[in-house]
Parts: C-alpha cells; sequence; structure tokens
C-alpha cells in the first residue's frame, strides 16, 4: 500500500500532582487552548479539551507517525513549563489514562470533555477515573492506581 491511513482518536486523562487542586478555574480557557497549541505544533488535533482544578481530559487525534505516549509527553512537559509561570509549584503527576474512541463515538466524548464542570459537581476525580477504566475493561490495582 503507498499511503498511510489511520483515524487515531483518543481520550487521555491526567492529573495534577497529588492531584492538588492547581488549576485556578480563571486560567482553565488558556490552559485548553495552550494544550491545542502544543498539539498543532506536533501534528495532533487536539479535538476538545476541558477538567477541574486538578485534572485535565483531552480527545486528541494522533498522526500515524506519532506514538501516543510521545504525544502525551509532549503536552505534559510544555504545559508544565507553561503553568508554572502561572501558578506556583504547579506539577503534573506522573502517568495518564488513555482511551480509544471510535470515531463514531467522538461526539460524545467531546460533549463529556466540554461538560467537565457540571460532571464533577456529581463525582470526585478518582471516581471518575476508576469508572473510565471499568468501562475500558482495564485491570488496575486500586493501592497503586492514584501514587
Amino acid at each position: 500500500m503507498g499511503h498511510t491511513f489511520s483515524q487515531n482518536h483518543v481520550h487521555v486523562v491526567f492529573s495534577t500532582k497529588d492531584r492538588r487542586q492547581t488549576i485556578p478555574r480563571e486560567l482553565q480557557p488558556n490552559l485548553w487552548a495552550y494544550l491545542a497549541g502544543i498539539g498543532k505544533k506536533h501534528g495532533v488535533t487536539v479535538a476538545a479539551a476541558g477538567g477541574a482544578d486538578d485534572h485535565v481530559h483531552l480527545l486528541l487525534r494522533l498522526p500515524p507517525s506519532l506514538a501516543l505516549a510521545k504525544a502525551v509527553l509532549l503536552l505534559k512537559a510544555n504545559s508544565s513549563r507553561w503553568m508554572s509561570e502561572q501558578v506556583a509549584s504547579f506539577a503534573w503527576q506522573e502517568g495518564y489514562g488513555a482511551f480509544s474512541v471510535s470515531a463514531s463515538n467522538s461526539d460524545a466524548v467531546v460533549r463529556y470533555i466540554q461538560n467537565q464542570e457540571a460532571h464533577h459537581r456529581r463525582i470526585d476525580f478518582e471516581a471518575e477515573f476508576r469508572s473510565l477504566l471499568r468501562k475500558h475493561g482495564i485491570e488496575y490495582d486500586a493501592r497503586f492506581t492514584f501514587g
């Protein structure tokens, strides 16, 4: 085959170090836009960005030439540098969750990401993350999930 064809949608979730509430509400739209800019610079489409004061959700469309781990590293490292200029003692937690999304389900994931504020009035991040792991059939040990 002479060409490469791919459709890699991935819902990525990562939290602040120790899940500290270090993403001020007024700064969140700027962080979401900054993450989208980082993605664009590296050929990653950030179809949706959102979250809360202690974590981020992204719906990424990855090019076939960029591994997921490299994309997340680029996003976290560059946004961490920027956030450190905005907020004292900012850092991301090690690790992340990554969940494949079918093209037919991507609109639902976009709505889910855009509705994070209302969602977190009902459920905290740890319960949300455990729910995502269960929904996607990922085995985990609760003792080590949130390090």
